[in-house]
């Protein structure tokens, strides 16, 4: 099984205390190998006061949900599931059946709106990894990577393009790790 991402329903107003306790009951249970990341979906906006300064604050891309990337075990499902202010998973039928995690498409935008990748660039990318790209010119095309830009969230991967090794230059949400 591989983790994936899944959008938990918890009361609006509240996401912030059941990623806490998520997080704490993840720990305290032994569970960090099959719960990873817990984010809210926040996006930064520019706001114009009175006086005519503007301001930049949080706002919640989705009010009431948070994503968890998770592999979706009996026992790790249990757990978030019960964790307090949790309503259920979206893309779940009820009636004890296990949800659907997102598309990759779909966690890429919501990530890529944040600043963020779907994969963990400290661990899963590194100069000399394989990768596959999945979107953009060059999707199907395989290579290695030849440098990251971390701030910046991309990559140079080096690809063979008419039987020459050449860099292409992508975001972070754009390749797959092999």
């Amino acid at each position: 099984m591989e983790k994936e991402w899944y959008v938990v329903n918890t009361y609006s107003g509240h996401e912030s205390k059941v990623k806490e306790k998520l997080e704490m009951r993840a720990e305290s249970m032994g569970f960090q190998d099959c719960i990873f990341r817990i984010i809210i979906p926040e996006e930064t906006v520019k706001e114009t006061l009175k006086d005519g300064s503007v301001k930049e604050k949080q706002k919640k891309m989705f009010p009431g949900y948070i994503l968890v990337e998770m592999i979706m075990t009996d026992e790790a499902w249990y757990i978030v599931r019960n964790t307090p202010g949790v309503t259920g998973f979206i893309g779940s039928s009820g009636k004890g059946a296990k949800p659907t995690p997102l598309l990759p498409q779909e966690i890429d935008k919501i990530l890529s709106n944040m600043g963020m990748t779907r994969m963990d660039v400290d661990t899963e990318l590194s100069v000399g990894t394989k990768v596959t790209i999945i979107d953009g010119p060059f999707r199907g095309m395989m290579g290695t990577i030849d440098s990251l830009d971390v701030d910046n969230s991309r990559l140079t991967v080096l690809i063979d393009l008419f039987g020459q090794e050449t860099p292409v230059e992508v975001e972070f949400f754009q390749v797959s790790k092999n």
